[in-house]
């Protein structure tokens, strides 16, 4: 359990050592630009995801409206 704390103790450290350094060359807080990249993150999935629906809808209805039809005498 030591090993797993230590581990993760390190990675905190070096991950937040980032956005200290960022901060530090904007001139603002760390906490605006550790917040910042989570809402960053949250937005680009949810963009990711309304593409994907928006897509998926469109494609549905291009279907609909463009049958694939064998011969004249399917009307």
């Amino acid at each position: 359990m030591n090993i797993l704390y230590s581990a993760l103790l390190y990675f905190q450290k070096r991950g937040y050592y980032v956005c200290q350094r960022i901060a530090d060359r904007l001139g603002i807080r760390a906490k605006v630009v550790r917040t910042s990249f989570m809402y960053l993150t949250f937005v680009t999935v949810g963009v990711g995801f309304a593409l994907y629906l928006f897509l998926a809808f469109w494609m549905r209805i291009k279907d609909l409206i463009y049958t694939k039809r064998s011969s004249v005498f399917d009307l």
